[in-house]
């Protein structure tokens, strides 16, 4: 018997329960729902850790770890206040497992999953009364508040939402003005990081024998999966949680502000919190990280814009989500989707088919598809190995994967500005770039990497709820940062993703033309010689060629 099994057992109630609650594997909290509001002794929970989910994308090894360690770690401590856990280990999709646990403990109440996925395999047992769908009680607003604030529908405006939330909301509200006299502090805070204040180290953690024992059964177990696991920056357990969020709000915050869109190569976080990982599994729930940034001793810029993201971006990219279906529903019609689960161009890097990894199961029989197409930039071409490893020769890329790929994170400048940035400018799939995401991030689940990528990072759905597609060339990345330093190419001079840059305006041109954010660089366009844009062209040619093959440019 594992050494968790065994502990479990060892704490296994004889409580008779009254009512069982099936916990989905991002709802690791009781301080939510019923588990919040039900006597220890009359409730018990089913918990299932199933091998044909983890199998079904090229996950992290990472996010596994960190997902399994914490799943584990909860049941833990739900035996330990005297909650009876069924605690499941099966190769079979959720569905299978519950249907199952429900006919012979009858229906269990389950709070709206956060996932769309999860939602649609789990239908049918909602359907035949199996399973009571209850409210899920993590999030911070509304849907009523998110249709109140774009009374117009579609396109969708986050500005309009976060002031309107604020607003019902009274945070960072002096009367019936914004604290500060402004809602947004975001054009103060892009300042470039010298090296000055000091960036914070993240905690580090012991990992205990329930996670050493998580991390050897992924080492077995899902072995073909990408990436490396960091025993040390797993936060497993509740206090480990506890002990995250202090650093941030001690350690991260107080600099946060002026330095949130900065990037650098001596550190891959910089100011940020690090926190979405735990929030989005609610071992921190957004209610209590949003108190104790509100309650901590703050710079006004760092205090609004970490709100922003919490209550503002957060909440509003999960609004997107539902209301567009998962982007299957732009502007009253249906967008095309994948007939199967994507794999973020794995099988082409590695040489062989994902789904032959995989624990055979017809997805089309649970209702699930492979996401959303939608393409108003008719992007098409593959994803370049550069995303799986292969050095590109372009410095600030390569650190930015080789960062995803050790930890399973990066901040959200180099999400959008390196990683979707360079993506957009090649041409990349919208769709296989959100699955490479999906699968690369420890914080990913699909109402987080949908609308990031689809609806932000690629302008996939055009102007649904952004104002224009996020490019750049060489100037800004070099404005922000520090690889350009020590690249092979001159920001000035010669750096490729500037002629990536032009190159994409000229060729989207016509799409793009009626965009009042683009009209500056539409008629900086218009400036370039004809031999500029010769270059340009035989430059695009040149970088997309070799990075298709693998190449360094």
């Amino acid at each position: 018997m594992s050494i968790f099994l065994h502990q479990l057992r060892a704490l296994e109630s004889r409580a008779r329960p009254r009512r069982w609650v099936y916990v989905p594997y991002d709802q690791l909290s009781d301080e939510l729902g019923l588990l919040a509001r039900t006597p220890a002794n009359e409730l018990g929970i089913v918990i299932v850790e199933s091998r044909w989910k983890a199998m079904r994308r090229p996950y992290h090894r990472q996010k596994l770890a960190l997902l399994l360690a914490n799943q584990r770690h909860f049941a833990l401590e739900q035996a330990r206040r005297g909650v009876a856990v069924r605690f499941i280990a099966t190769d079979r999709p959720f569905i299978e497992t519950l249907r199952e646990v429900a006919r012979e403990l009858g229906p269990l109440a389950v709070h709206r999953p956060a996932e769309r996925e999860l939602r649609v395999e789990l239908a049918p047992l909602v359907g035949d009364g199996l399973l009571e769908e209850l409210p899920h009680e993590g999030w911070l607003s509304s849907r009523a508040q998110f249709d109140a604030s774009q009374p117009r529908g579609a396109p969708y405006r986050m500005d309009a939402f976060y002031r309107h939330v604020r607003v019902g909301t009274g945070i960072l509200m002096d009367g019936e003005k914004p604290v500060g006299g402004k809602y947004s502090f975001d054009t103060e805070n892009r300042r470039p990081w010298k090296g000055d204040p000091p960036a914070p180290e993240p905690p580090r953690f012991e990992p205990d024998a329930i996670t050493r024992e998580v991390i050897t059964l992924i080492e077995e177990q899902f072995a073909a999966h990408p990436g490396k696991i960091v025993a040390e920056e797993l936060p497993a357990t509740r206090a480990d949680a506890d002990r995250m969020l202090r650093w941030a709000i001690e350690s991260c915050l107080p600099e946060f502000g002026p330095y949130e869109d900065a990037l650098s190569e001596r550190s891959r976080g910089l100011f940020h919190t690090r926190l979405a990982p735990l929030v989005n599994l609610h071992r921190l729930t957004p209610r209590a990280v949003l108190d104790a940034a509100l309650q901590a001793d703050l710079p006004l810029a760092s205090r609004e814009g970490f709100v922003r993201q919490l209550l503002g971006w957060r909440e509003f990219v999960r609004h997107v989500h539902d209301a567009t279906d998962g982007f299957r529903r732009l502007s009253g019609r249906r967008v095309p989707s994948d007939g199967a689960i994507g794999d973020g161009g794995w099988s082409a890097w590695s040489g062989r088919a994902w789904r032959e990894e995989v624990v055979a199961h017809d997805d089309s029989a649970l209702g699930l598809d492979g996401g959303a197409r939608p393409a108003v930039l008719a992007a098409r071409a593959a994803l370049p190995p550069v995303y799986w490893g292969k050095p590109s020769g372009m410095r600030c890329l390569d650190r930015v994967v080789a960062d995803v790929w050790s930890t399973g994170y990066t901040h959200h400048i180099a999400r959008l500005m390196v990683l979707s940035n360079v993506a957009t400018l090649l041409d990349v799939e919208p769709r296989t770039l959100t699955d490479w995401f999906w699968a690369a991030f420890a914080d990913a689940y699909d109402w987080v990497v949908e609308p990031n990528v689809l609806g932000m990072g690629t302008f996939a759905a055009g102007d649904l709820m952004t104002t224009k597609p996020y490019v750049c060339g060489a100037a800004y990345l070099n404005r922000m940062g520090d690889s350009c330093r020590a690249c092979r190419f001159d920001p000035r001079r010669d750096c490729p993703i500037t002629s990536l840059y032009w190159e994409f305006l000229a060729r989207k041109q016509e799409k793009l033309a009626e965009n009042p954010r683009l009209f500056m660089p539409l008629r900086a366009l218009a400036k370039r010689s004809a031999a500029q844009r010769e270059a340009d062209a035989r430059t695009v040619k040149h970088v997309k060629r070799r990075l298709a093959a693998g190449e360094e440019v």
